[in-house]
């Protein structure tokens, strides 16, 4: 089992149990203890977890918070969705970046990729990957600061990012609907959004399946404006066509 797959499941565990331990692990997922330890770091920095002697719990820092409750939900299809998201860029490419669970994900798979140009309003995501000195740029739009997403948001936010031109918008999502498009539950976040796919050539949408067929309380843009949905699941027949008929690559 790949690293990444093995973390994302570890930490819906810590999300069901609330607490759970090295030796338990080792022995669920046949891996040394040293090697669950060096997972739960990697959790542990990611903000998923909080490592203890001998194994990892909830992260008692926000606990209640709704990004970490995110991150622990469904972590094994937004790491799939991460991983397929990281092979569509290349070196050298500009990518705006939003904030959420599964771009933080795919932040820290891009972060092994050299020269890239990375504009976000995440904290965590400017920070991993700055983390890994592999020569890309970051830069961390400013703004009023949430700190529960650790995201800057609003006009100074909007300002900023409208300053540069990027080949992708990386963007995550509250809800996909035929009828209604792309929307979100949060509109300072759909605001943001919108401003990264008004100066992206390419939008890169990424959502796991369960956002399918759901209904949010902001539009943030038509389907016709995406030109890739990564998902972990292919959608029903009736979506699958109407994507096909807003030209969008399903991945």
């Amino acid at each position: 089992m790949r690293p990444r797959m093995r973390q994302a499941r570890i930490a819906e565990l810590v999300q069901k149990h609330r607490q759970v331990t090295v030796d338990a692990l080792a022995a669920r997922f046949e891996a040394s203890r040293e090697t669950i330890r060096r997972d739960l770091s990697t959790l542990a920095e990611s903000g998923a977890v909080q490592k203890f002697h001998g194994g990892a719990r909830l992260p008692r820092t926000e606990p209640e918070g709704p990004f970490q409750e995110r991150m622990a939900q469904n972590a094994a299809a937004k790491q799939t969705i991460a991983t397929k998201a990281a092979a569509l860029f290349s070196p050298g490419q500009t990518l705006f970046i939003d904030t959420g669970s599964t771009t933080l994900l795919c932040a820290q798979e891009i972060a092994k990729m050299n020269g890239l140009t990375v504009v976000t309003n995440s904290s965590r995501i400017a920070a991993t990957i700055a983390a890994q000195g592999n020569g890309s740029s970051v830069f961390l739009v400013g703004g009023r600061f949430d700190g529960d997403n650790r995201e800057t948001l609003g006009p100074t936010a909007i300002a900023q990012i409208a300053t540069f031109r990027a080949d992708h918008a990386v963007i995550t999502i509250g809800a996909l609907d035929a009828q209604g498009g792309i929307m979100d539950f949060n509109i300072d976040e759909a605001q943001i959004a919108r401003a990264m796919i008004d100066n992206a050539d390419s939008v890169v949408v990424l959502a796991d399946s369960s956002k399918f067929g759901q209904r949010g309380s902001f539009k943030v843009c038509p389907l016709e404006r995406v030109h890739t949905l990564v998902t972990d699941k292919l959608p029903g027949a009736a979506l699958q066509k109407v994507l096909a008929a807003a030209k969008i690559t399903v991945r």
